[in-house]
C-alpha cells in the first residue's frame, strides 16, 4: 500500500533505538523525510540506508531539557521547510514508584510526559499549517498497572489524555492526534532485562503464554507500521484514538491465556 508520505516531514522522539528507531525507519522506507531527536545517535549497528542520509536530520539533545523540544522543531522547519507529523516517543519505564518520594516522581514526569506537550507546544503552529497529525505512544500500564512505577503510569495516563486533548483542541486545523499503546514488545532492552535472569528463554516463554494472540511478543515493525498507518492520509478521518497493538494482552480475557477446561460452563 502506498502510505502517501513521500516528501512528508516528520519529527520522532527518541528514534535511536528500539520502537522509535523502527519507526523512523519505516517513514523513511515510505518516502517521508524523518527528523530524529535523541540523547545520542543509532547505534552503527543499526545504521540506516545511505540512500536514506538526504532525509535524515538528527538533532542532539536530552528531552528533559525542553529547550531541546523548541530547537528540534526549528531546525526541522529550517532543514526541510515544514512539519507534517510529530511522534511523540522517547520515554523510559523508570521505577519511580510510592517510596521514591515527589522529588523522583517530578523527574519522571520530566522524563516521559512534560516533552510531550512542549514538543507539540512548538510543532503545533506548524502542524496546523500543513493540516498534520500527532501519533503519541504510550503503555498498557496506564490501564493495568505495574507496581512501583508512578511517575511512568501517571505520565502514560497523561497522554492518553492529552491524545484526546489535543484532537479536539485541533480538529479544526484539521489536525489529527491519536495514541498507540504497546504492552509486551521484543525490543533490544526487553531482551537485555530478560538476559539478566536465571532462566531467559523460561522467563519469556512465560510471558509470551499470557499474550493471547500467537503467545508471542509484538515485534517493534507491528508498532511502526501502526504509528506509520496513523501518520498517513489513509487513517486521514481517525483522530482521538487510543489503539492497542498487543496481541489482545491488555484487554483479553484471562481464559485466553490459562487452562480453564476444569470449570465448564463456568468458563464460558
Amino acid at each position: 500500500m502506498n502510505l502517501d508520505l513521500q516528501g512528508k516531514v516528520a519529527v520522532v522522539t527518541g528514534g535511536s533505538r528500539g520502537i522509535g528507531l523502527g519507526i523512523v525507519q519505516q517513514l523513511l522506507a515510505e518516502g517521508a523525510r524523518v527528523v530524529n531527536v535523541n540523547r545520542s545517535p543509532p547505534d552503527a549497528a543499526d545504521a540506516e540506508n545511505p540512500e536514506w542520509a538526504s532525509r535524515l536530520l538528527f538533532v542532539q539533545g536530552d528531552l528533559t531539557d525542553i529547550s531541546v523540544c523548541e530547537r528540534a522543531v526549528q531546525q526541522t522547519i529550517a532543514a526541510f521547510g515544514r512539519l507534517d507529523i510529530l511522534v511523540n516517543n522517547a520515554g523510559v519505564n523508570d521505577g519511580a514508584g510510592l517510596d521514591a518520594g515527589p522529588a523522583a516522581f517530578v523527574q519522571s514526569l520530566q522524563r516521559n510526559l512534560i516533552h510531550y506537550y512542549a514538543m507539540a507546544h512548538h510543532a503545533a503552529p506548524h502542524l496546523r499549517r500543513s493540516r498534520g497529525c500527532i501519533v503519541n505512544i504510550g503503555s498498557k500500564v496506564c490501564e493495568t498497572g505495574q507496581g512501583g512505577t508512578s511517575g511512568y503510569a501517571a505520565s502514560k495516563g497523561g497522554i492518553n489524555g492529552l491524545t484526546r486533548e489535543w484532537a479536539v483542541e485541533l480538529a479544526p486545523a484539521g489536525v489529527r492526534v491519536n495514541a498507540v499503546l504497546p504492552a509486551e514488545t521484543w525490543t533490544p532492552l526487553y531482551e537485555r532485562c530478560l538476559a539478566a535472569m536465571p532462566d531467559p528463554q523460561a522467563a519469556r516463554a512465560a510471558i509470551e503464554k499470557l499474550i493471547p494472540l500467537e503467545h508471542r511478543f509484538t515485534t517493534i515493525d507491528e508498532l511502526a507500521s501502526m504509528v506509520v498507518f496513523l501518520a498517513s492520509g489513509r487513517s486521514s478521518h481517525t483522530t482521538g484514538q487510543i489503539i492497542y497493538v498487543d496481541g489482545g494482552y491488555t484487554h483479553l480475557d484471562r481464559k485466553c491465556t490459562s487452562d480453564v477446561s476444569e470449570f465448564g460452563a463456568a468458563a464460558t
